[in-house]
């Protein structure tokens, strides 16, 4: 009618943020839409790092993971990432393929052939064969991106799953946390930091991907030599954290951690109190959680010391779910990362 005014209230639309889904959507999204055969020995599910395929008396395990956060040495990463979780379910990554998404006014001959030459050195590092994919120039990207797919092989009774995990097993850790998200945040953030690190720290932190390095597959296929390994678990996106609260709900337990034994790289640190970052949850390739049998924790750390890889155990697996931090005897709920703490900063 003339002369009246009608209000239109507009409604906000809510956006997930930078970052995986929410555990509880994707979790919901897993039971009501993925459907598998009896081929399927392991389908997705939260804290599992790769599918596992009956192949008879070997399983096929197979797993994509794009590289989103990284833009130089993307290719390599690439390989890396997605062998990481195939090396962790106890397998050897055979064959990698790549789904190759190139931004508009950058895709030029050289720049793709860097790409694709990237890719090939990674894989023949590991002596993974690079057998095909898919590449394409894409409007509306600001950097290059690469989803990967590697599958991997391993025979039945080296299948190592993150839902492995029983109470009483010794919590293991790797190398040290941030490893890749140190790399991350001085490639993305060097003109910043030349004006406060001399250029030798900067070389430095900038190869913190490939010293101490984001790959965990030496040291995951050397575990698992060992009986007794019950899981294994790379924690990547929300860093140290969200591996262990993954790998404490695949395997239905709780786990406690002493945060003192926790290492830290000292260049990590200091850039995390730069950009007022945690630790513990930022992107975290290049560490490896272990749960072992008790009995054997000394074999599978003097094991891997003695190849030159650091190792500590850093808490157990308790019967209550989650994860606690302990410290002085007091126990506080451990960080729970929604978002990587690497997306304060890009």
């Amino acid at each position: 009618m003339e002369g009246v005014i009608k209000k239109v209230r507009t409604v906000k639309k809510q956006f997930f943020p930078v970052g995986k889904l929410p555990q509880v959507l994707l979790e919901r999204l897993l039971k009501q839409y993925v459907t598998i055969d009896k081929q399927v020995l392991v389908g997705p599910s939260i804290g599992e790092d790769a599918t596992v395929i009956d192949f008879g008396d070997t399983c096929l395990v197979a797993k994509t993971d794009p590289i989103t956060f990284v833009g130089k040495d993307c290719g390599w990463y690439a390989v890396n990432i997605n062998a990481n979780d195939i090396a962790t379910m106890g397998a050897v990554p055979r064959w990698f393929l790549a789904t190759i998404l190139l931004p508009e006014g950058e895709a030029g001959e050289k720049y793709v052939e860097e790409i694709f030459e990237n890719i090939s050195s990674a894989c023949r590092e590991f002596e993974i064969s690079f057998c095909g994919g898919h590449t394409e120039i894409t409007s509306h990207l600001d950097r290059t991106i690469i989803v990967g797919q590697m599958l991997g092989e391993v025979s039945k009774d080296k299948l190592v799953l993150s839902s492995g995990a029983k109470k009483g097993d010794d919590v293991l850790l790797t190398k040290g946390i941030a490893i890749e998200g140190t790399s991350i945040i001085v490639r993305e953030k060097e003109s910043y930091l030349k004006k406060k690190y001399r250029p030798a720290a900067i070389k430095r932190m900038k190869e913190f991907a490939k010293v101490p390095g984001i790959s965990v597959l030496k040291e995951a296929l050397l575990a698992n030599t060992l009986p007794g390994i019950h899981a294994m678990h790379d924690p990547t996106e929300g860093g140290l954290s969200m591996g262990l609260y993954e790998l404490a709900k695949a395997s239905k337990v709780g786990v406690e951690i002493e945060e003192d034994k926790i290492f830290v790289f000292p260049e990590s640190l200091k850039l995390c109190n730069e950009f007022k970052l945690n630790p513990f949850g930022l992107i975290a390739s290049g560490s490896l959680i272990i749960i072992t049998a008790p009995e054997i924790t000394d074999k599978v750390q003097k094991l891997l010391r003695d190849n030159r890889i650091n190792v500590s155990v850093i808490g157990r697996v308790v019967e209550e779910p989650g994860v606690k931090s302990v410290k002085k005897g007091k126990k506080k709920a451990f960080p729970f990362f929604e978002q990587d703490e690497i997306t304060k900063i890009l």
